[in-house]
């Protein structure tokens, strides 16, 4: 019997050993991605920075408040276009308004009907 408990306590320190190594690892893993998220933003902010003129900037800032999901969508679209280089010249406010309108044209409706 002393053997199966001896083995017992061994292998309980061993995935004791195990769960304390993971618990180190993983803030550090956390801090390693929440680095890149803001070296990726700062990236992006860039860009945005070169290709809007502040109007523009101001305005995906205010829409961002109600749909965040889609001025990321709009802001990773616009870097695209920049980066093929078909951005020539600054994207105005009056320009970023026709493209919103596009893109929101796009949007689906989903009708839900009871019968």
């Amino acid at each position: 019997m002393s053997d199966i408990e001896e083995i017992r306590r061994r292998r309980m320190q061993e995935l004791q050993q195990q769960a304390d190594q993971q618990a180190q690892q993983q803030p550090q893993d956390m801090q390693a991605q929440e680095q890149m998220r803001r070296e990726l933003e700062a990236q992006k902010r860039q860009v945005l920075l070169q290709i809007l003129t502040p109007e523009a900037r101001s305005r995906l800032a205010n829409l961002r408040l109600t749909k965040p999901e889609f001025v990321d969508q709009v802001e990773l679209q616009l870097i695209q276009l920049a980066q093929m280089g078909r951005v020539k010249s600054k994207i105005t406010d009056d320009q970023l308004k026709e493209l919103l309108r596009k893109l929101a044209g796009q949007k689906r409706d989903i009708n839900i009907t009871w019968k």
